[in-house]
């Protein structure tokens, strides 16, 4: 792994995260949103929510939550294409990978019938746009049913702990947090590890770009994914206390 005195290409050490930004509520119409910035990736991540759950969970007396998420088509070099009538596999899974990391967190049964609907639209894209979707969507979350506690249209919070994400790779042999794409294009191995603030993983998504990788090399992109999601954790909070 890298000497802990070796600068990358943009000035962070090995270890380092990209700078974070979070601002309130861009969309004024939704229950919560905010803009979160990491380095030069940028998401908007709303919530709403609508009275009623899917057909097979009614009677049930527990909530949902559902995310969606998009590349707006001027968040990239070349401009994307609005995903309209058919998703991409790409958009499908990290949409899915957004629900599944936030529902392990939701006590349903304090929600009642109600869905929660995430969406998640990337502005900026330079690496990392899924962990900073779910990093953001999170402090939305919170804030919205802080809201609905506040209205008495929940009695207690659903939010039974935090989420961060972040990923980790392999670069040229060292290990480095929090890729830009210059980084992530290059990537021997990607990792991005979803975690909740008692320290358990919720997801870990890893590939190999070339080689197969080793336990001893995956154990060493936890050991340096886990303080990054400590910090993102710590980052949460202080800005949901401001």
């Amino acid at each position: 792994m890298s000497d802990r005195k070796q600068k990358r290409f943009d000035g962070r050490f090995p270890e380092e995260l990209r700078p974070s930004e979070i601002l309130w509520d861009p969309m004024g119409f939704a229950l919560s949103s905010v803009i979160i910035s990491t380095g030069k990736t940028s998401v908007i991540c709303s919530v709403c929510i609508e009275e009623g759950v899917p057909r097979w969970r009614k009677g049930s007396n527990q909530g949902w939550l559902s995310a969606e998420y998009r590349l707006l088509p001027g968040s990239t070099p070349q401009r994307q294409q609005r995903e309209l009538l058919k998703l991409s596999g790409r958009t499908q899974e990290i949409q899915r990978l957004i629900g599944r990391s936030l529902r392990a967190v939701i006590d349903m049964n304090a929600l009642g019938e109600r869905t929660v609907l995430i969406d998640c639209d990337v502005i900026q894209a330079d690496a990392g746009t899924r962990t900073a979707a779910i990093t953001g969507a999170w402090i939305a979350l919170s804030r919205g049913f802080d809201r609905l506690i506040s209205k008495g249209v929940l009695t207690k919070q659903p939010l039974q702990d935090q989420v961060a994400a972040v990923s980790v790779g392999m670069v040229g042999g060292d290990v480095l947090l929090d890729l830009d794409y210059s980084e992530d294009s290059r990537a021997d191995i990607d990792l991005n590890v979803v975690m909740a603030a008692d320290g358990r993983f919720l997801e870990l998504q890893g590939t190999a770009e070339g080689a197969p990788f080793s336990r001893q090399q995956l154990n060493t992109m936890l050991d340096v994914a886990e303080p990054g999601l400590k910090d993102l954790h710590a980052i949460q909070k202080a800005f949901l206390d401001r």
